[in-house]
């Protein structure tokens, strides 16, 4: 039951990626063109997922424990640190650059387009270069 709903979340996320037109670059890459072809939906689509999210969340704070689960895994960091902001600028540098961010090339996968298929296998790259760094780094310091 708990795959299903995962499923289904996906399914509602895809979709809706698809609808708000976020799976096109292009699209993308002019809400961040402010002083040529600018854009303006990509905020519109984020400030409709805040609205829906913080919705979801008062609901789903009232509930002691979560439907499929028993607890709820809430991140406890919250300092901000190098690998932090580093990450971060990574993340939107390469927003930028390819007009995809992984949560919207998931879906895009499904049009086929070589460039998607390139984004994504870089994103995978880029993840296990990180983790053989932090395999290397975790290694190297002596106990």
């Amino acid at each position: 039951m708990k795959l299903i709903f995962a499923g289904l979340t996906g399914l509602v996320f895809g979709v809706g990626i698809a609808l708000s037109g976020m799976m096109n670059p292009a699209k993308v890459l002019n809400f961040f063109d402010i002083a040529g072809t600018w854009d303006p939906s990509l905020a519109f689509v984020m400030g409709g997922a805040l609205v829906v999210t913080g919705i979801g969340y008062r609901a789903v704070w009232r509930r002691a424990q979560p439907l499929f689960g028993g607890t709820f895994q809430v991140p406890n960091a919250t300092n901000i640190d190098p690998k932090l902001v580093g990450g971060s600028a990574l993340f939107g540098i390469g927003w930028g650059i390819a007009g995809f961010c992984p949560g919207a090339a998931i879906p895009a996968l499904g049009t086929g387009r070589w460039e998607v298929v390139l984004f994504i296998a870089a994103v995978v790259v880029g993840l296990a270069l990180r983790r053989l760094m932090t395999r290397m780094t975790t290694a190297a310091v002596p106990q």
